[in-house]
């Protein structure tokens, strides 16, 4: 399940994206247009700079812009930074994880197939799809 952080990650994104005039875009409107806490985008966007997602700046004229055109980004990679891998079982979540019945487990192929199919559609859609 996706939590309301990746889902108003995507969010922030697509205000960005739709509110870019070349300068950056201060939080308290994203956060009115978006109805969302400002207080809790705050912490939402300080992990989306520290992902490389988008840039900030602070003082006169700050707020946030994307680092790239909307094309440019897809939505698996969002959801990946603030919600961690898209897997749907621990034994393909953490790669580490040692199961004891990995080679006999007649469930494994079709939890790659499903974790497949999540991925190929949140990493074939771009930010521009959702515009």
């Amino acid at each position: 399940m996706v939590s309301t952080r990746g889902r108003y990650a995507i969010r922030v994104m697509i205000d960005l994206a739709e509110n870019d005039e070349g300068h950056y875009i201060p939080l308290k409107d994203i956060a009115e247009r978006q109805e969302i806490s400002k207080k809790y985008l705050e912490i939402i966007v300080k992990d989306m700079v520290a992902g490389g997602l988008i840039e900030g700046a602070s003082g006169k004229g700050g707020g946030y812009k994307l680092c790239r055109k909307p094309e440019k980004y897809n939505i698996g990679e969002v959801i990946e930074l603030m919600e961690g891998p898209l897997s749907s079982v621990v034994c393909l979540a953490d790669k580490k994880y040692k199961c004891p019945r990995r080679k006999s487990c007649q469930t494994l192929p079709m939890w790659e197939e499903y974790d497949e199919m999540v991925h190929d559609f949140f990493y074939n859609k771009k930010l521009s799809d959702l515009l």
